[in-house]
């Protein structure tokens, strides 16, 4: 069974990582990417760029910038 985070909570997580990069200096949309690469597991990853896809509908715009820099987990065999 696949477990999903709900689309809200994803989008307020990211969205947090996003606020905190933003008020740092340097490139935010980089930071948010290497938050997300390094801490958010494979099936969130694909899910927020799947979200991204389709919209990203209420995401901090330094996500949807980062999303050239995610992650794409494997796709299974």
């Amino acid at each position: 069974m696949e477990m999903r985070m709900s689309p809200e909570k994803m989008v307020t997580m990211a969205n947090q990582i996003a606020t905190f990069f933003a008020s740092q200096p340097g490139d935010g949309s980089e930071g948010v990417a290497i938050h997300i690469n390094d801490f958010w597991e494979p099936r969130m990853r694909a899910q927020l760029l799947s979200y991204i896809e389709d919209g990203g509908k209420g995401l901090h715009p330094l996500v949807i910038d980062a999303a050239g820099r995610i992650r794409a987990p494997a796709a299974e065999a």
